[in-house]
């Protein structure tokens, strides 16, 4: 996740702790490695760029319509960094 200040506010940690979660940070400025930001980035583009939407609500048909769109043809993100160290469960996760 990115490095938002709510995402390291006691409560999340506590939660995090009790849930078995371990936070995992980007590095600052690299939020083009957050999968998140890649389709917030298609919604705009596909969805956004070019258009005039007159209401909220016809902007808010263009996004569910896109988003309806590339759920029906989403499949799992898998076999990424296949090779890298942080996919080994000895990878010495250190809390920021």
């Amino acid at each position: 996740m990115d490095n938002f200040s709510p995402h390291k506010h006691p409560e999340v940690r506590t939660w995090c702790a009790t849930n078995q979660v371990d936070l995992v940070f980007l590095p600052t400025y690299a939020s083009w490695l957050n999968w998140i930001e890649a389709e917030f980035a298609a919604v705009r583009y596909f969805a956004l760029n070019g258009t005039d939407h007159r209401t909220h609500a016809e902007q808010d048909a263009a996004n569910a319509a896109y988003i309806r769109w590339r759920n029906q043809r989403a499949t799992p993100k898998a076999g990424f960094a296949t090779g890298s160290k942080i996919r080994h469960t000895d990878y010495p996760f250190k809390a920021a």
